[in-house]
């Protein structure tokens, strides 16, 4: 019996795919546009069969943590090109641009939050199609 390789964990979750398999779609959309339905989850997984589990508080908290994330990531970007200084406004156009960029990437947040709340939550194989455990 030939031994399956193992889907990476890194691409797999950025991908959005089943944290059980690896392999099936966690979305039913696989883009976010259009926003009324990019939230919307399968009820199982067409590659392995589990159900996904929809997390009880939508991932808010997972989702606060890559905000505030965000915005020490523009940092990184804001300093070297445009500095910043107490003297001038440079500071309000930092946080200015930072909500902007973080409003826009909301979508995406939201998404990622609940995948990362499953990749939490369950384990690689931990269910077989008919749910029981290894």
């Amino acid at each position: 019996m030939a031994k399956q390789s193992v889907p990476p964990l890194v691409p797999a979750l950025l991908a959005m795919k089943c944290p059980n398999c690896r392999k099936g779609s966690i979305f039913v959309n696989k883009h976010v546009l259009p926003l009324k339905g990019s939230l919307d989850m399968v009820e199982h997984c067409s590659e392995c069969g589990m159900k996904m589990v929809r997390e009880t508080n939508n991932g808010f908290g997972i989702n606060y943590a890559l905000t505030v994330m965000m915005f020490f990531f523009n940092l990184v970007w804001y300093i070297p090109i445009f500095g910043m200084s107490y003297e001038d406004n440079s500071i309000y156009y930092f946080v200015a641009s930072s909500s902007l960029v973080t409003l826009l990437l909301q979508p995406w947040f939201l998404r990622l939050s609940r995948v990362l709340f499953l990749y939490f939550t369950v384990g690689y194989r931990s269910k077989t199609a008919t749910g029981n455990n290894h």
